[in-house]
């Protein structure tokens, strides 16, 4: 059975930090990507920051030099370690595992979602 646990999230204050974590088990974890999504009220999901399989990270530009993306394989887990929050940063966040098949649909699994709040 696959699953994507999420924990971490809270409400913080202004430039505060959180430190999200998301547990797998029932896939292979090490040959997915994993990335973070979040999404606040009225928006879309919007995706906030990748790890390959290989290590490569990317961010999206609202959170680069503040957010990091790490990954251990042995405990199947991904990290988002989330530094100077903003206001804007308050959303939902989502863990997202997927594998892109060389032939055939991609294999994607997704979290419940842990809830960050930015507020005074």
């Amino acid at each position: 059975q696959v699953q994507l646990v999420e924990s971490g999230g809270g409400l913080v204050q202004p430039g505060g930090s959180l430190r999200l974590s998301c547990a797998a088990s029932g896939f292979a974890f090490s040959v997915y990507d994993m990335r973070w999504y979040r999404q606040a009220p009225g928006k879309e999901r919007e995706r906030v920051a990748t790890i390959r399989s290989t290590g490569g990270t990317s961010y999206v530009d609202s959170v680069k030099e503040r957010f990091t993306i790490s990954r251990d394989n042995a405990k199947k887990t991904v990290y988002l370690q989330m530094n100077s929050l903003k206001l804007e940063d308050t959303a939902v966040y989502y863990c997202n595992a997927l594998y892109t098949m060389p032939v055939g649909p991609d294999r994607a699994y997704w979290g419940q979602g842990t809830q960050v709040t930015v507020s005074s």
